[in-house]
């Protein structure tokens, strides 16, 4: 599991979200969409207080997590936040990793 979240994508959450630093962000698997890692999922984000964390990472006063009964989406994929600079609106994208034999 890997997750970048770029300056640009946490200025996002910041405005999108309307709330003071510090806060936290959940991450989790919503079932609908298309999706493009799991098909039918889609990531969605809320502000709460985690319960049960599986992941954490915190950049500029947020918290990003997620829980850990949502960690299966994240597995063995690398994800990354960042801004739709012509949309300003908030873009992930997903690449499988790639994990090296040991020999």
């Amino acid at each position: 599991m890997f997750i970048s979240i770029d300056e640009k994508a946490t200025t996002w959450f910041t405005k999108e979200f309307d709330i003071i630093k510090p806060f936290s962000i959940r991450m989790y698997p919503q079932y609908a969409g298309f999706g493009q890692q799991h098909k039918g999922y889609s990531l969605a984000f809320s502000s709460e207080t985690p319960e049960n964390i599986g992941f954490t990472k915190e950049i500029n006063g947020i918290m990003f997590f997620i829980e850990g009964n949502d960690v299966w989406f994240f597995e063995d994929t690398e994800t990354y936040l960042s801004v739709d600079d012509d949309m300003d609106e908030l873009q992930v994208t997903y690449k499988e990793e790639i994990t090296a034999a040991i020999n």
